[in-house]
């Protein structure tokens, strides 16, 4: 333990030394697309050893990802060209979405030059699930899909659309907190506008949710087999009760536990959930479980760069 502490205290002081130089490029790569049709990279200090690609939260733009975080600054001294890209206003990884980060990654690999075996996905909220279900499809159609990731990792994310469903349902029948009603208003909307409901159009979301509990649903997660796979939450039940008057069945952690868990039977001994406690903030200050603080940056960074 004391080894460890002496070598993230060393990863950090040389990443906060190198963060001068930093330097965040934008690239276009579908004109048309107002959210998705473009990346920032962070390039590293010197050579590239591999890729992590950041996606952002519902309704979030490519911008939203560096100040909440702190991967880029580690990844920067760490050899590791970071990613950021973002959906837009979709909980999923439907074909305009999939399509866009194709092209986000063969720009990044033509550009780059870099390994299409030495890529890393990881994704807040929604952008978890996008991650998710891309990486399945990477290695359910390798002559598809341009690259052949080594991991992936969600942010406290919403991986299963037919649960995500009922809960936003249920929160808006329990009315308990106003903002909790409001959230489950938008994202409700945008799912029946997108494709209707979802079990009554069970064959459209079973391709398009990254899990699913019902494994009559269907069982993508089989696809993360032989994948590095963490699901990172701040398991704060107090905070929930308090601030949405909700309990463990309105969480997201329920569902990514039984994923992790499902792997692990299969044999994945890279099936990993990280759990943490009262550690995500916000950039503003505000304290929120639903925040990309909750990952450990230079653990992370670590942990990414042991998949070579």
């Amino acid at each position: 333990m004391k080894n460890k502490l002496i070598m993230q205290f060393v990863w950090l002081i040389w990443t906060h030394s190198s963060l001068w130089s930093q330097d965040v490029k934008k690239y276009t790569v579908n004109e048309s697309e107002f959210y998705s049709g473009y990346y920032l990279a962070v390039e590293p200090a010197d050579t590239i050893e591999g890729v992590l690609i950041l996606i952002a939260g519902f309704g979030q733009w490519p911008e939203d990802v560096f100040p909440e975080t702190k991967l880029e600054q580690v990844a920067y001294g760490h050899h590791l060209l970071t990613i950021a890209f973002a959906a837009g206003n979709k909980l999923y990884a439907d074909t305009m979405t999939r399509d866009n980060l194709s092209l986000v990654v063969k720009d990044v690999l033509t550009r780059y030059k870099v390994d299409p075996t030495k890529f890393v996905i990881g994704g807040y909220s929604a952008g978890g699930m996008i991650a998710l279900r891309y990486v399945e499809l990477c290695n359910e159609f390798p002559d598809r899909y341009p690259i052949q990731p080594k991991g992936v990792f969600t942010v406290d994310s919403p991986i299963d659309i037919f649960t995500i469903y009922n809960q936003l349902g249920q929160s808006l029948a329990d009315n308990y907190s106003p903002i909790a009603v409001e959230e489950a208003e938008r994202a409700l909307k945008y799912i029946r506008d997108d494709y209707g409901v979802p079990e009554e159009h069970v064959q459209v979301y079973a391709e398009l949710s990254a899990f699913s509990m019902n494994k009559a649903y269907g069982e993508n997660e089989r696809f993360l087999k032989n994948t590095a796979v963490r699901t990172y939450h701040d398991v704060d039940i107090a905070w929930r009760i308090i601030n949405r008057n909700q309990t463990v069945h309105n969480s997201n952690y329920e569902v990514t536990a039984e994923l992790i868990n499902r792997l692990v039977l299969m044999g994945n001994g890279k099936a990993e959930f990280m759990q943490s406690f009262k550690t995500g903030f916000r950039s503003n200050g505000q304290r929120h479980p639903h925040s990309w603080s909750i990952v450990d940056e230079v653990e992370c960074i670590a942990w990414i760069k042991g998949l070579w």
